[in-house]
This record gives C-alpha cells, sequence and structure tokens, in this order.
C-alpha cells in the first residue's frame, strides 16, 4: 500500500492550498473522433507545441480517452493498436539462478526496430529508470507506469537526442499526466470521477477516483488508483505443475498509484506547479515451470516461489511564464524534479537434497534534475520562434545481488557493477522559421556525459570513470503545398550513452571456465537518421505516409574476448563497440470520416534491418513483420462502437539471426477486437469490449524471439484467446 506520508503530502499539496474551492461539474471522456492521431498536438517532436500535421517527422497521440475506451492495462494495451510499436513481455517462466524469462514483465517499448535502453521513455519530462539484466536478474520498465493519471501519450519515431538528449536512440515515447484542467470545464470550480473495471484476462479489477478544484489563484487535483490480479491467461492447456507446464504460473499482483497536483497563478503571465507521484506494485508468483521432472539430481528444484516488487517515487517543481506581449521572452519553463526508484526480486527454492536457495536482488535508480526551455517570437520577412534551453540531470545506479548458497566462487552479497553516479549536461537551440507555406527547422544540441563509479562494496575488480561528449544536430522541413499534399522530411542524428553496468562489471567462474570484465573505452551509440513523407486531407479523408532509413554504429555488445573456456585459461567476456546496423521501412495511415457518426482507418506498417559485423551481415531480431490495421466505428452523443481488424504476416525464417539451435519463427495470425461505450445519462459512462473474438491462437514474434523451434513448452507463450473487459464511470 501507499505510504500514510505519501497520500498526505499529495493531500496536502492538492487541497491543503486551496481553501476556498466550490463545486462544480466535470466533463466525461472525451469522444476519440474529436482527438484522433492526425489531429492533435505534439509537445514532443519539437519540444515546442505544434499540430502533428506540421512536425517533420512521424508523431502520433494516444489520448485519456481512447485508452479508456479500449481497456488498457498496462503499456502491452495501450499500444496494441499501433502499427509500428511493440511491447515485449514473456511468461513468467524464470528459475532462481538461472533464466530471466518473464520476469522483466512488460520488458520496454520497441519503436521501428529497436527497444529497451535504445527507446526514451519521459513522464512529464522525467526519464523512466533503464531496463538492466544480469543472468536470472532482469528489471524491465514497463512496470514503472500506470495508465489511470495519464492524459495522452505521445509516439515520436526517429533518434531525440537533439531534444532531449542520449537515450532515444529510435525514438521517444512522452507520457503526461492529468491536469485539473483535464477535469474541470470552464468556469468550474470542482469536479472529478469515479471508475471501476473488470479485465477477464488476468481477473483484474482496477478502481480509480479523481477530484480536482479551482477557486482562481489555486488549482488541485488528486487521484488515487488499485489494480489488483491473477496471471495473464493464454491459449496452452497443460496444467502439469513442472518444467512441462505451459499454462501460466499463478501469479497475484497489486498495483497503487497516487497523482497530486497544486498549481499557484502568480499573476496573469506566471504560474507555479508541483506535483507528487507514487506507485507501488507486487507481485507473487508460484513458479510450477521451474519444478523438476524425475529421475531427480540432488539440485533438482521441488519447489519456487517469487516476490517482486516494484517502486516509483517523484517530485517536481514547474514555474511557467508566458507573455506574447514581452519584448523577446514569450514563453518559459524551468522544472526541478526527483525520482526515486526501486526493484526488488527474491525468489525461494526448494531442492531436493541439495541446501535449498534464495535470491534477494535488488536495482535502485535515483535520479534528481533541472531542465529549462524558453520561446522567442520574431516577425519580419519571415515569422520565427527561437527555442533553446538546458537539461542537466545526475542519477545514482546501484544493483546488489543476495542470497543463500552463492555461486561456486562467488559470495553474497555482491555487486554486478559498482555503484555510478551518471551526470548528463545539455544545452540546445531551435528554429521554426515559417517562410509562407515552408517550415524549416533546424536545430543543434550539445551534451556531456559522466560516469563516475564508486569502488566501496564492489569486488569485481577495478573501477573506470568515463567521460565524453556528443553533438547531435537536426534538420527538419515541412511543406505546406496543399491541404490535400503536405511533404515533409528531417535528417537527425542521435546517440546513446554507455550504461553504468556496461563500462564497470565484474563475474567470475573458474571452475566454469568463464568471466568477464568492464570496458573504460566504450564509446556512445550513434545514429543518422532520414525520414521523408507528405500527409493531407481530401474532403472526409485524412493520410500519411512515411518512409525511413536509419543507421546505427558503435553497437555495445558483450562478447567474447579472448579465452579458451578452462579454469587456468577462461573466456573473458567484455561490452565492446561491435557491430552497426541499418533499419529500412515505410508505413501509411488513412483515416476516412464517413459522416458525421461513422470513421473508418488504415494503416499497414513494414521495416526490416541488419546488423552489420566485420562484414558479415545478419538479421536484427527485434524487428517485428509487417503489420495491418483496419477499424470502423460508430460514435454518438449516447452511444458508439468499433470494430477492429490486425493482420500480423508471419515471422520468416531467413529474418532470423542464426543461434546455436534452429529459432520458433510464429506464422501469421488475424485479430479482430470489438469494443462498444454507452451513456445512459450525461455523467455515466459504460465501456466494454471483447478482444480476440474468434478466440485465434496466435504468437506475437515480440514476445518469443530467441524460442528455439524443438521446445515442448511453445504454447506457454501464446498470446490471451478471447476475453472481455468491461469498466463504469461516474463524472460529477
Amino acid at each position: 500500500m501507499l505510504s500514510k506520508t505519501q497520500i498526505a503530502l499529495a493531500l496536502g499539496m492538492a487541497w491543503g492550498m486551496a481553501p476556498a474551492i466550490t463545486f462544480a461539474q466535470t466533463p466525461g471522456p472525451v469522444p476519440p473522433t474529436e482527438a484522433t492521431t492526425l489531429k492533435d498536438i505534439s509537445v514532443t517532436s519539437t519540444r515546442t507545441a505544434r499540430t502533428v500535421d506540421s512536425v517533420p517527422n512521424t508523431v502520433t497521440v494516444i489520448p485519456a480517452a481512447r485508452i479508456e475506451q479500449e481497456g488498457g492495462r498496462d503499456i502491452k494495451d495501450l499500444f496494441r493498436n499501433e502499427l509500428d510499436i511493440s511491447v515485449r513481455a514473456a511468461p513468467t517462466r524464470f528459475t532462481a539462478a538461472g533464466s530471466s524469462v518473464g520476469r522483466p514483465g512488460n520488458e520496454g517499448i520497441n519503436v521501428r526496430g529497436l527497444e529497451g535502453n535504445q527507446v526514451l521513455m519521459l513522464v512529464d519530462g522525467t526519464r523512466v529508470p533503464g531496463s538492466f539484466s544480469f543472468g536470472a536478474f532482469a528489471t524491465g520498465r514497463g512496470d514503472f507506469l500506470e495508465l489511470d493519471g495519464i492524459k495522452a501519450v505521445e509516439i515520436l519515431r526517429g533518434p531525440t537526442s537533439t531534444q532531449f538528449g542520449s537515450d532515444g536512440l529510435a525514438g521517444a515515447v512522452s507520457f503526461r499526466t492529468l491536469d485539473p484542467s483535464d477535469l474541470l470545464k470552464k468556469g468550474q470550480s470542482f469536479g472529478g470521477f469515479v471508475r471501476s473495471g473488470y479485465a477477464s484476462v488476468d481477473r483484474s479489477w482496477r478502481n480509480t477516483a479523481a477530484i480536482a478544484g479551482d477557486n482562481g489563484s489555486w488549482q488541485g487535483l488528486l487521484l488515487v488508483s488499485d489494480r489488483r490480479g491473477h496471471e495473464t491467461e493464454n491459449r496452452a492447456d497443460n496444467d502439469a505443475k513442472n518444467i512441462n507446464r505451459t499454462k501460466p504460473n499463478p501469479v497475484d499482483f497489486n498495483a497503487q498509484y497516487l497523482l497530486g497536483k497544486a498549481i499557484f497563478k502568480i499573476d496573469g503571465n506566471q504560474q507555479i506547479e508541483a506535483s507528487v507521484e507514487a506507485q507501488k506494485r507486487t507481485q507473487d508468483t508460484d513458479v510450477y515451470s521451474a519444478r523438476a521432472v524425475p529421475p531427480l539430481a540432488s539440485t533438482s528444484t521441488l519447489d519456487m516461489d517469487a516476490r517482486d516488487k516494484v517502486e516509483r517515487n517523484k517530485l517536481s517543481l514547474a514555474h511557467r511564464y508566458k507573455n506574447l506581449n514581452s519584448s523577446w521572452l514569450h514563453n518559459a519553463e524551468t522544472r526541478l524534479y526527483w525520482q526515486d526508484a526501486k526493484v526488488s526480486q527474491y525468489s525461494a527454492e526448494d531442492r531436493n537434497t541439495a541446501a535449498d536457495r534464495t535470491r534477494d536482488n535488488h536495482y535502485n535508480t535515483r535520479i534528481i534534475g533541472l531542465s529549462n526551455i524558453m520561446e522567442s517570437n520574431f516577425s519580419g520577412v519571415v515569422e520565427q520562434k527561437l527555442s533553446y534551453g538546458f537539461d542537466w540531470n545526475r542519477t545514482e545506479v546501484a544493483g546488489l545481488r543476495n542470497g543463500t548458497v552463492a555461486p561456486f566462487g562467488e559470495s553474497f552479497p555482491a555487486k554486478p557493477f559498482p555503484d555510478t553516479t551518471y551526470t548528463v549536461t545539455g544545452a540546445f537551440i531551435q528554429d521554426e522559421i515559417e517562410a509562407g507555406k515552408l517550415s524549416i527547422i533546424p536545430s543543434l544540441r550539445y551534451d556531456h556525459y559522466k560516469l563516475a563509479p564508486s569502488s566501496a562494496g564492489y569486488t569485481g575488480g577495478a573501477v573506470s570513470t568515463l567521460s565524453d561528449s556528443a553533438v547531435t544536430p537536426r534538420l527538419g522541413l515541412v511543406w505546406q503545398l496543399d491541404a490535400a499534399f503536405a511533404p515533409y522530411a528531417q535528417f537527425a542524428k542521435g546517440f546513446r550513452a554507455p550504461t553504468p553496468d556496461q563500462v564497470n562489471n565484474g563475474f567470475t567462474n573458474l571452475a566454469s571456465g568463464y568471466t568477464s570484465i568492464g570496458n573504460s573505452q566504450l564509446k556512445a551509440e550513434r545514429a543518422d537518421s532520414f525520414e521523408i513523407g507528405f500527409r493531407g486531407k481530401v474532403q472526409g479523408l485524412r493520410y500519411s505516409f512515411a518512409a525511413f532509413d536509419n543507421s546505427y554504429k558503435d553497437f555495445i555488445s558483450q562478447q567474447v574476448v579472448r579465452g579458451t573456456g578452462t579454469p587456468v585459461d577462461p573466456l573473458v567476456f567484455q561490452y565492446i563497440n561491435l557491430a552497426k546496423a541499418q533499419i529500412r521501412g515505410a508505413e501509411a495511415r488513412a483515416e476516412l470520416q464517413i459522416d458525421s457518426n461513422w470513421q473508418a482507418t488504415a494503416g499497414v506498417s513494414y521495416t526490416k534491418g541488419d546488423s552489420e559485423v566485420a562484414g558479415v551481415k545478419t538479421p536484427l531480431d527485434t524487428i517485428n513483420p509487417m503489420k495491418l490495421l483496419a477499424g470502423l466505428r460508430y460514435d454518438s452523443a449516447a452511444w458508439g462502437a468499433r470494430v477492429q481488424f490486425q493482420h500480423h504476416q508471419g515471422k520468416q525464417l531467413d529474418r532470423i539471426a542464426p543461434a546455436a539451435t534452429p529459432q520458433f519463427a510464429p506464422g501469421s495470425y488475424h485479430v479482430v477486437d470489438l469494443g462498444v461505450y454507452w451513456k445512459p445519462m450525461p455523467k455515466l459512462t459504460v465501456n466494454a469490449n471483447l478482444n480476440n473474438v474468434f478466440d485465434t491462437k496466435y504468437w506475437a514474434w515480440s514476445d518469443v524471439r530467441g524460442l528455439a523451434s524443438n521446445t515442448n513448452v511453445k504454447d506457454a507463450y501464446t498470446a490471451p484467446g478471447r476475453n472481455a473487459q468491461v469498466s463504469v464511470r461516474y463524472d460529477f
């Protein structure tokens, strides 16, 4: 449960400073036809507000109304109807000390073929903690997010280093939380909603309550949610309580989230905002699939239980200034933030005759940061908006492996890498030049990063400090030639700095003939990205097309650098800059407003990519097969309905990287989803969804990647069959 301190802090921020709030009504969810992907405002592409029709790259915006109507439980649900986005989530089949399959939960977001820490994830401008993997200890990124407090999600394709610095090598996904004004109509001073929902896919209940108020000088918001459920279903039927099991292992999870905001209007041009987020998720798993089958060895597992916990707490303070009559500074925002995130994974293993063992692993990330962006508008021969600013953040990263019966040659507790302080400082400038129908958007950024490790408590060997800098330019062009045809183009560079565990790590198992060492000479991964496309509107038809070519170099990969694998000459593993890669693709989208009630949508995306080492090309396994979407929906004031069709191309064997054993290549599949909403009264909304209507049995490539084709537990990786979701929301 959330602590009393966290709840009291949010209550004080949201309400203690606003004693004169009176009552009014708040609006319900906005129908998706009022906020479609091609009409929304993006504040991520250029870090300034521009419509998605006027940005020089592909951006999609998912509003809260769509999330609610489609019954999104988590980020895997959230992005299921996006063309070139996926979320990897393997079944929970991990072990105490060997396999991490499924342990990271929703591991992260794949954008156009890259994923993990190569995709920047932000919540109100603050970075979501990165993922980490060390043997059976593996953390993801998706479970640091709860959707109940989100008002919009922006997905920006292509490198984002010019806007945000390191990490956005493939793109950025920005989550924006609710403001008090999102729950209040103009002139109203109090409102809110309560919502309850059930999802059969994991037998989960979700309950949310939010209130907001405005007394003129002060605005406040408080939102709390609680979600409880079980394992996510699949299409398997083997219920054995051992390694042959294909049905999901039993899971009980409990997730709470709190969002609080208080806004004080200093005058007509300035305001201060304070906000708090608190999130906690616990999960208990009976890992039946870890149990051995006879004949048993002394170390065979008889039973295994696991308990995982994820926590994220964030505080931020922002000052906003807006004065269009100023001589030079027209907009400015300065934000100070602090975030503390923790992951703990505990496993208890009952073994046959060998000593029972436990694993108690922890990964902590604490960040403090300061960001500033200013805007100046100039009139003359051409209209210009100059934006400029800086970002500074310092992240403290720590990991700890603990437990009983440590691996041979090792003792607990042990740190997989030294505690590290990671500091990044960046400054940027951007000019949005409006020359008639042509928008020219050049921008430039400089970043300096430094990794400073501490040797205290670290036994993995010598530690090294690493520092470097990067300059990332970007040039975008948007030509509003005609409403029916508006071409655009963009060139952008990107980089991703090495992570602390890649620069410094140490592990030795001489009995098994291997060891790992750090690398103080690692260079940042780099990207060169080109995108061209066009958009248009012809009567009720809106469409867009984009083609991209992304080249990457200095990919970081852990490789054997020397050794023969004997105790006297062990294999030496080290992270090195090894591969380069190229990813190309295209996507097309269309939206037809048939009349005031009916709307049809369609889209298709195709991506192909290869990595290259020493002149040898290998398919990138993180590339998803072609995806096609088509939908039809009806909207009215009282009710609405939608049908969504998905086609996924099968994974071709020649597009899977060679492995020691042949890899499983799932075939093509089709999925149909249905959804309805009903407003029996203006303040009451009922949403219902039936997903995978025809109970199709299929495997998503993102979830089965790396699975051997000859495994007898293939069905454990199947996606959910037919499942239903329903929610009821009352606005007051």
